[in-house]
């Protein structure tokens, strides 16, 4: 990638972060999107609209974003561990049992990383 293009990617998230952080969330969501468009790949980005698409209540958005970290960065405990928050979030705003397993099947991933 080149540098202007990180440079963009980088302004794009802290646009998004400084939106998340006034309580627009639709703006920040809109960022984030951007910095998508241009790296697909973009794993802060994912993370980030796992986190707010949660705080919206769009659970299944929210999970889809936390599980493409998890494929991006598959040795990395952490994104493992934020995957199973937002399983047991999902399961709190949904009350659906299948995700309680979901967490825990996450978390054990992430400790068995973390052993390595």
């Amino acid at each position: 990638m080149s540098e202007a293009n990180t440079d963009a990617l980088t302004q794009l998230y802290d646009e998004a972060d400084s939106l998340k952080m006034a309580g627009d969330l639709d703006g920040a969501v809109g960022k984030l999107n951007e910095a998508l468009e241009l790296d697909p790949g973009y794993t802060l980005a994912h993370s980030a609209l796992a986190v707010i698409l949660q705080r919206q209540g769009k659970h299944d958005e929210a999970i889809t974003h936390a599980e493409k970290v998890t494929e991006l960065a598959p040795e990395d405990p952490f994104s493992f561990t934020a995957m199973s928050v937002t399983y047991q979030r999902a399961y709190a705003g949904t009350n659906d049992q299948a995700y309680i397993q979901k967490a825990e099947d996450a978390m054990e991933k992430s400790r068995i990383l973390s052993q390595r």
